[in-house]
């Protein structure tokens, strides 16, 4: 069939159509894909900007193993290094104990909490061997001298010390230890340091995962404790009351209360602070604004918590978060304003030159000239100088990255990064490892010291009763709780409990032992004589947990010494918390807001029990106008000159008699809650003596004191050094002090 004319021209013309329609959906096509392109080009910008590394940099294990290795510039490490083994010079003075180790570590009878149960401390000359040779790796470590030899000088005796005692462990604590294991395992001493000065060929770069471990230890340690702060506990405003009263948070008191400072400020802002600094540290943006808040944070924990060093490392870390070269363009920032004030001082010369002889001045104004022209050229080779140098180190960088790229990653390099993120996993399974090691916990999970729960939780003891029970004579005997520990830590720990009891029988058949050969008293020694070594210790301890009724805290009824405990599994004598009278803290500050208004020196007491339980108590001449009032449950009342208990209901009070025993027992089939108010002279009377001492007497300016007081430390560990190297090498006796204890 034949086409006409017309017909061809028509379908020429369409399919002529068609085809320009095509190309132009491919050119948009091409267009949209060239925005694609564009768009996902810029968002890797944009990451790459924001983290200092390309995104297909952690897209496998090589490249990830490639980046950690990337050569960085050591100044910002070395400085941190140096900044840090400071704080660890003072730290082994006070807190780890140097200037105290006679009363810390010097009385055989003393009992301590070893991680490891039957660890125990070396005799008082050789520990303070230790803590010197721990002393000695913290000078080391600031001034970079032999750093690696420093270093286990420092982190071996400090491990050793740790495990030797649960009841000093602190969440710095373990950070500390972290810390300079880490650092030991770095190449800190190539700036900065005594070692790069004397080792001129060693390679001036140090790989990045240097830097990588140390910001995530310092990350994970604000945001883990954020997190912790996200419990109910803190985030109602229950962990840190009355905190608001110190006089670091007077400025928030003018638009604020006492009670919105401490909900506001102590509690929501310290949890977002924690959980969000490390992220705002990170980058270049939001770096200023957040060390700017840290630096402020950590200066008012530093008036407001004893807690030694802790916020002066973290000040000295900081650093860590900027840039790698920071240092290097201080130091050449420093040199430059030197010499442009020394090319000002020149013009002022040159200007008072000027009121002298025409021709010295035309001399000294040429010479000067020159001098400034030479001074100024001066400045600007050294500014020159520097900016090659980074340039050149930057190329350096560049190019041994992009070798990097090529090579082949070795099998050390993946074992290394390998142990790298097995540390990072194990510090964020640590602090939640606690439904692993179940022998430790009590109320809340885990001990004091890895779980990151910085002021989370809240104790206060009011009453410990530790009776040992001779189960041949039948006879009870009642032991002072602080005679023979340091602290009440043990107080709130199942584990620490029991070995407490253990310590406590070893002394008193101890003292029994010394009493039948040397006491000369024929009494004393009749009333050993009588004490058999088959003994139950049995413990009642009273303690409230953010501001909870008191209650207690183990089984009054069992033995310590036989009861079964095992780190992996459940504490079976450690009592429920109450958790049921939770919502009554509510109440309980109301009925505080209206006791404390009767008068300055009247207090309530809030107590629960479980059923059947009793508790016998004393109550001294100190306090008067004591009642006891019911606030749920039934209890029966009695004095221990009353033949008859009086039952008391919910909402019945009763007046208590002082100077004499008298016995509470719950007998509701479920818990009984109560509280005493009573009148406390004795801080009336402090107060008084207080007012008169403050008129008579100025106190120093708390700087000066806090000054005095690291001198006398200092003049005490050196005298502490001393007296161990006569006692060890030449036999002279030790002279240590000894603290005031009541008899047992």
């Amino acid at each position: 069939m034949k086409l006409t004319k017309s017909e061809s021209s028509s379908s020429s013309s369409s399919s002529s159509i068609s085809d320009q329609t095509i190309i132009e959906d491919n050119e948009k096509t091409l267009e949209m894909n060239k925005l694609k392109i564009n768009s996902k080009c810029s968002y890797y910008e944009k990451f790459e900007e924001a983290c200092g590394f390309k995104f297909i940099d952690i897209c496998n294990f090589e490249n990830f193993v490639r980046l950690l290795y990337r050569p960085t510039d050591p100044a910002n490490l070395g400085v941190t290094r140096a900044l840090f083994g400071l704080c660890m010079i003072v730290d082994v003075v006070e807190e780890r104990g140097l200037a105290d180790i006679d009363i810390k570590w010097g009385d055989s009878w003393d009992c301590h909490f070893p991680l490891i149960h039957g660890m125990t401390p070396l005799t008082l000359p050789w520990m303070i061997v230790i803590y010197g040779i721990m002393w000695l790796g913290a000078f080391g470590i600031m001034l970079g001298l032999q750093f690696k030899l420093s270093c286990a000088c420092f982190v071996i005796p400090y491990w050793y010390i740790f495990l030797l005692d649960k009841s000093y462990w602190n969440n710095h604590t373990y950070l500390y230890g972290i810390v300079a294991t880490l650092f030991w395992c770095t190449e800190a001493n190539k700036y900065f340091a005594f070692d790069a000065i004397h080792d001129k060929k060693v390679n001036k770069t140090v790989p990045l995962w240097n830097y990588f471990i140390l910001r995530f230890q310092f990350f994970a340690l604000y945001f883990l404790a954020g997190l912790k702060k996200s419990s109910k506990e803190w985030l109602d405003g229950y962990s840190m009351t009355n905190l608001s009263r110190h006089w670091v948070f007077d400025p928030f008191k003018i638009v604020l209360t006492t009670e919105e400072t401490d909900y506001f400020i102590v509690h929501w802002f310290a949890f977002i602070f924690d959980l969000t600094v490390g992220f705002w540290m990170l980058f270049d943006k939001t770096r200023l604004p957040a060390m700017i808040f840290c630096t402020a944070f950590h200066l008012m924990n530093s008036r407001l918590f004893s807690i030694g060093m802790f916020p002066y490392v973290c000040l000295a870390t900081m650093p860590l978060f900027c840039n790698f070269d920071w240092p290097r363009t201080f130091y050449s920032w420093i040199i430059f304003k030197r010499n442009i004030t020394i090319s000002k001082s020149m013009n002022i010369m040159k200007n008072c030159f000027q009121s002298s002889v025409k021709k010295l001045i035309n001399k000294e104004t040429n010479g000067i000239a020159n001098l400034n022209e030479y001074d100024s050229q001066k400045s600007t080779m050294n500014i020159t100088k520097h900016c090659e140098s980074s340039e050149k180190i930057k190329t350096i960088d560049d190019s041994k990255m992009n070798n990097n790229k090529a090579e082949k990653v070795t099998k050390k390099q993946r074992f290394v990064v390998s142990m790298l993120l097995l540390h990072v996993g194990l510090q964020f399974f640590l602090p939640y490892s606690h439904f692993i090691t179940k022998g430790y916990n009590n109320w809340v999970p885990g001990l004091y010291g890895y779980s990151w729960d910085m002021m989370i939780h809240t104790w206060d003891t009011i009453l410990v009763v530790i009776r040992v029970h001779d189960n041949e004579t039948n006879e009870d005997r009642f032991l002072d709780p602080d005679i023979w520990v340091q602290s009440d830590r043990w107080v709130k720990h199942g584990d620490m409990a029991r070995q407490y009891a253990f310590c406590i029988k070893n002394n008193i058949l101890r003292k029994k032992e010394e009493a039948l050969s040397s006491n000369p008293i024929i009494k004393e020694r009749d009333k050993w004589a009588r004490f058999s070594s088959n003994l139950s210790i049995y413990i009642d301890a009273w303690c409230s947990l953010n501001g909870r009724f008191q209650q207690r805290i183990f089984d009054p009824n069992v033995d310590m010494l036989t009861v079964n405990w095992h780190p992996l599994k459940h504490v079976s004598f450690v009592m429920p918390l109450l958790t049921q009278y939770n919502s009554y803290r509510y109440k309980m500050n109301d009925i505080q807001k209206d006791v404390y208004s009767w008068s300055n020196y009247t207090d309530v007491l809030f107590v629960a029990d479980f059923p059947s339980r009793s508790l016998e108590n004393y109550i001294g001449s100190d306090f008067t106008n004591v009642s006891l009032m019911i606030l749920e449950g039934k209890v029966a009342y009695n004095e221990e000159d009353q033949m008859e208990s009086v039952t008391l209901h919910k909402g019945s009070s009763i007046d208590v008699k002082t100077e004499k025993f008298h016995k509470i027992q719950t007998i509701s089939p479920y818990p009984a809650c109560y509280m005493y108010t009573y009148t406390n002279q004795t801080k009336q009377m402090l107060d008084l003596e207080r007012k008169i001492q403050d008129t008579n007497t100025k106190k120093q300016f708390f700087l000066l004191q806090e000054l005095n007081y690291k001198i006398d430390s200092w003049a005490r560990a050196l005298s502490h050094l001393a007296n161990a190297f006569f006692n060890i090498v030449y036999d002279v006796p030790m002279i240590r002090r000894v603290r005031i204890k009541r008899d047992a």
